[in-house]
């Protein structure tokens, strides 16, 4: 496949597309970072903004927003149903990936839904304008569908399928995560009671997905690295991290760029699965070609 040549290149558009149609009212723009802080900074004229950490997720439940929550946080936000949304966050649009998730699984018209390539690490890297200015959003009624939790993985769902030739685990966490030498990346509240993986689970990093400015590598290098992980058409594969974003971005990656259509993520990850009382833990070296791998640190 020629670079660019995904299974659904739709999914994406390029900075300078972003800038030339900035102002023309053709699409609604969403940060969402895991908090505000980036935003209040500075953000794309117009785009709302959303924290994950407590938009995106119920804090009480530790759990994604159910059906009326995500309806009434889009209604808010001045969005509809009809409206073409355009994507970007922080960390490599790690958040971004995950709120992508969630408008999949709530049934958003899959053909109004975009990721900015590079998100906002590459938007500031070019040098492009930003905003403090807060957008005013007019009330919208948003109406979800019935949640897609078939693009979901659950942890019974794990233990049931461990040792199944069908299914693929992908680890996209670093190597020392990996292999138990740490837990979680420094400064990380939220973490699991041991180190470790899930048994037969692959090592394959987020980061070998990206470029150095944050786009997305050609389909070719992204085929060859995980199909190098055993994912192959026609299998099951459910990415994990330590609490479910980073896998968000490799399950964005399988899903809409290489066209598996079978991946889920895995959002309890390894906080989850690291304190599960009796849970079968590996503890190895790491062997990752690229980047990430030899025992190197991925950046968390």
């Amino acid at each position: 496949m020629a670079e660019n040549n995904y299974a659904h290149p739709e999914v994406l558009v390029e900075t300078d597309w972003v800038a030339e149609h900035l102002t023309h009212g053709e699409f609604k723009l969403i940060e969402i970072d895991v908090d505000t802080e980036a935003y209040a900074q500075g953000h794309l004229a117009g785009s709302i903004g959303f924290n994950w950490q407590t938009e995106l997720e119920d804090t009480l439940r530790r759990d994604v927003p159910d059906k009326s929550q995500w309806e009434s946080l889009l209604s808010k936000a001045g969005i509809s149903n009809t409206d073409t949304l355009v994507l970007y966050g922080d960390n490599n649009n790690w958040f971004a990936t995950f709120g992508y998730w969630l408008f999949v699984i709530y049934g958003h018209d899959k053909s109004k839904l975009k990721l900015i390539n590079g998100g906002r690490k590459k938007w500031l890297a070019e040098g492009r304008s930003l905003t403090t200015e807060t957008p005013t959003p007019v009330p919208a009624i948003y109406t979800a569908s019935e949640p897609n939790w078939g693009l979901r993985a659950y942890r019974d769902e794990v233990l049931q399928k461990l040792g199944d030739p069908n299914l693929t685990l992908i680890d996209v966490r670093s190597a020392d995560e990996f292999t138990g030498k740490v837990i979680a990346p420094p400064g990380m509240n939220e973490t699991a009671q041991r180190g470790g993986h899930i048994p037969g689970a692959e090592s394959a990093p987020w980061l070998n997905a990206v470029k150095e400015d944050g786009t997305f590598k050609s389909a070719d290098e992204l085929t060859a690295f995980y199909g190098g992980k055993g994912v192959s058409e026609g299998k099951d594969v459910i990415a994990y991290c330590r609490i479910g974003e980073r896998s968000s971005h490799t399950w964005f990656v399988l899903y809409n760029l290489l066209g598996y259509e079978k991946a889920k993520n895995y959002d309890g990850s390894w906080t989850e699965w690291g304190s599960i009382i009796g849970a079968p833990i590996e503890r190895e070296v790491a062997t990752v070609p690229g980047v990430g791998g030899d025992g190197k640190v991925c950046p968390p």
